[in-house]
């Protein structure tokens, strides 16, 4: 018998994701095929305040790190007119501005770095409390890949990357 997952925010402090349990994957339209792939997280932290609502999160994926499946395509992808990588190796987000639903989920009002520009992405997603103190974020975006500089024919490349993440975090703080 398993224990109960407790769909509830985590307790204030500063968590810190884990970066070998955490999971984003994205899927794009590639000539007219969906295609998904991975890209691993380096770090991420969130503070969550005294009244359980997140504060502030911030994190880091490593780039160099794509991985579709297909080596060509990842070398492809990692080329300056996609998401170049020799010069500009990580992607960032951070928000500080959350929105609690009524279902539990919340939504984050945050800055996505990529290619060296900066645009506004939402992310929505909902924390459950794990037995074992784990909090797990499984979380949902949708990302014009035009606002960050991406630029191919959409029969080519969709113009939309949706992204899943699967956070880990563990406390890290006290609150």
């Amino acid at each position: 018998m398993t224990a109960p997952v407790r769909t509830l925010t985590p307790t204030a402090g500063t968590w810190t994701v884990s970066d070998s349990r955490t999971r984003v994957t994205f899927s794009v339209r590639n000539l007219g095929l969906s295609t998904r792939g991975s890209i691993a997280c380096r770090w991420g932290e969130l503070e969550v305040g005294g009244d359980g609502a997140p504060l502030r999160l911030a994190a880091e994926l490593d780039l160099a790190t794509v991985d579709t499946g297909i080596a060509k395509r990842d070398v492809d992808l990692r080329r300056p007119w996609l998401l170049d990588t020799d010069r500009q190796p990580t992607m960032t987000w951070s928000a500080d501005r959350f929105t609690r639903h009524d279902d539990g989920r919340w939504s984050a009002e945050g800055v996505l770095g990529l290619r060296g520009t900066a645009t506004p992405l939402r992310v929505t997603g909902s924390p459950e409390v794990m037995p074992d103190g784990w909090v797990r974020v499984r979380a949902t975006a949708s990302l014009d890949r035009t606002a960050v500089g991406i630029r191919a024919p959409r029969a080519l490349i969709g113009r939309r990357v949706e992204v899943e993440v699967e956070a880990w975090l563990s406390r890290t703080g006290p609150g």
